[in-house]
C-alpha cells in the first residue's frame, strides 16, 4: 500500500457529497456501538472506502503497528452482521531528507521507506447503517426506537424531579427546629 493510494481516497470523498454523507453514517454506527471506547479505535486513519455495494458498505482504517486496535471493539459489531478482518501491511511514506542521499535517484523525491501497519476492513450491512440514521435498532429479534426510548428516559426523569422544597420535606427541615 501506498500513502499516495490514502490520500487519492480522502480526496476522492471530499469531491462527492455521497461518499461523505455514506463515511458519516458509518462513522454513526461504530459511535453508537460504542467502537471507540476501545483502546486505539478512535486513532485509525481512513485508507480505503466508503465502498457501496448493494448489500454492504465497507471500509479500511490503519493503524501503526504499535497501535493495533483492541480486538474487543471489533467482536462489539459481530452480533450485528459486520465482518471485520485484521492485516499486517506495510505502507510506504516517503523519508524526512536531510541529505542528498535521501531523495530518490534522479527526482526530487524523498526515498520510500515501508512502515509496518494494521489494516482492518470494516463490512458493515446497510441495513444496520439505515436503521440507526432512521433512530430505531433491533435486538434480539425485538425493534427498539431510540427516539421513544429517549423520550422514556427525559419524561421519567421530569416526573422524578424534587425540588429544594420537597426533599426538604421528605427530610424534615432542619431549619424548622
Amino acid at each position: 500500500m501506498e500513502l499516495k493510494d490514502a490520500l487519492n481516497n480522502t480526496k476522492k470523498i471530499y469531491m462527492s457529497e455521497s461518499s461523505l454523507e455514506m463515511l458519516l453514517d458509518f462513522e454513526r454506527v461504530l459511535d453508537e456501538l460504542d467502537l471507540y471506547s476501545f483502546e486505539n479505535w478512535l486513532d485509525g486513519e481512513l485508507v480505503a472506502g466508503p465502498n457501496v455495494e448493494r448489500y454492504w458498505l465497507e471500509c479500511s482504517f490503519m493503524w501503526p503497528k504499535k497501535k493495533m486496535p483492541d480486538p474487543r471493539g471489533a467482536a462489539r459489531l459481530l452480533p450485528y452482521n459486520c465482518k471485520i478482518t485484521y492485516a499486517e501491511e506495510t505502507i510506504k511514506i516517503p523519508t524526512k531528507i536531510q541529505s542528498p542521499d535521501d531523495f530518490r535517484p534522479g527526482t526530487r523525491q524523498g526515498k520510500l521507506v515501508e512502515v509496518p501497519v494494521w489494516v482492518v476492513t470494516i463490512r458493515m450491512p446497510q441495513e444496520l447503517v439505515s436503521d440507526i440514521e432512521r433512530g430505531s435498532l433491533e435486538i434480539a429479534s425485538e425493534e427498539y426506537d431510540l427516539e421513544e426510548i429517549q423520550n422514556a428516559y427525559q419524561q421519567d426523569i421530569d416526573d422524578n424531579v424534587h425540588t429544594e422544597k420537597d426533599n426538604n420535606d421528605m427530610l424534615g427541615d432542619e431549619n424548622d427546629s
